[in-house]
């Protein structure tokens, strides 16, 4: 934990308390002079990234701020049973925001969580050649959101100060398939031109971009893979890790999100987790032992990391 950030934040803090600008858990922490850890998420309004949003909402110790992409992304999430807080929301387009804003938003974090993606959609479509739907990235291609932006926000974490001692720790959630140039991700939005070269799409490959990025940016760091993604109750299944789309114990592909969101959350509280990068996925429910300790988790890969040489880079 860095001594001089996180001292900052909490007199930063405890004076924002004392107005009325945290919730009621983050004030009584704050007056009992509890150092607090304050965490960027983007994609607070996606899926995953939200299950990490409320998740640090929720525990002492941490004060999230969340970014969404639009004023009605926001307004949902201050909405509904569970409305957040209003003053953890914030609007930031990461791949047009100036860099002052983002200076802003990251200034003073002990962390960033980054669960931002392009989403594919159909686009009414048809394929020819296949018969099937086209997809395409309507809120913006791989390129402009899981690499510019992305790249943005490793940028203003650099600029924050620090390194890999304590500098501002970026926890990274992408995706597995990298390995495979050819993975059928990639298709996802690519279109042809007139001259018949390719264009768009790439989605996996614009992400090992960035997390190549962030491995060199000199920023402690954790990439996590996920396999495909489950909306289902996570803390009910034995947890599996491993490296370049392999992974031993298991011949399951997929994980729950909230799974996700506990793993990436575990990266700040263990230092096991510091600059690495690794594929998870679950067993079926019932099949091994539900994980409960993220220490030994880690512990399984033996050291082991991703090996960004293979599969290809845009």
């Amino acid at each position: 934990m860095p001594t001089i950030k996180a001292a900052t934040g909490r007199i930063v803090l405890l004076l924002m308390t004392l107005v009325g600008h945290f919730p009621p858990h983050c004030r009584a922490l704050a007056a009992a002079d509890v150092v607090l850890r304050r965490v960027l998420v983007t994609g607070a309004g996606g899926q995953t990234g939200q299950l990490v949003f409320r998740k640090l909402l929720s525990r002492p110790g941490y004060v999230p701020i969340g970014t969404v992409r639009t004023e009605a992304s926001r307004e949902a999430l201050l909405g509904g049973a569970s409305p957040v807080p209003p003053e953890s929301v914030v609007v930031c387009d990461i791949t047009s925001a100036d860099p002052s804003a983002l200076d802003d938003l990251v200034g003073g974090c002990d962390a960033i969580f980054i669960c931002t993606s392009a989403k594919p959609a159909p686009t009414g479509d048809v394929d020819e050649s296949t018969g099937r739907p086209k997809f395409g990235f309507p809120n913006g291609d791989p390129e402009l959101v899981d690499w510019t932006g992305q790249r943005n926000l490793i940028d203003a974490a650099r600029r924050a100060g620090g390194n890999d001692d304590d500098g501002v720790h970026v926890v990274l959630c992408s995706s597995m398939g990298g390995t495979n140039p050819d993975h059928p991700l990639n298709n996802l939005g690519r279109t042809t031109r007139p001259d018949g070269t390719l264009a768009g799409g790439n989605i996996l490959k614009w992400k090992r971009k960035a997390e190549a990025y962030l491995v060199g940016s000199g920023l402690p760091y954790t990439i996590v893979h996920p396999g495909g993604l489950l909306n289902e109750p996570g803390n009910e299944r034995e947890l599996c890790l491993g490296v370049d789309d392999s992974i031993p114990g298991t011949s399951n592909n997929s994980v729950p999100r909230e799974d996700v969101a506990n793993v990436m959350i575990a990266a700040l509280e263990n230092d096991g987790y510091r600059g690495r990068s690794f594929d998870l996925v679950s067993k079926p429910v019932g099949d091994g032992v539900v994980t409960e300790d993220y220490s030994e988790l880690i512990e399984s890969l033996a050291g082991k990391n991703c090996d960004y040489s293979l599969g290809e880079i845009a």
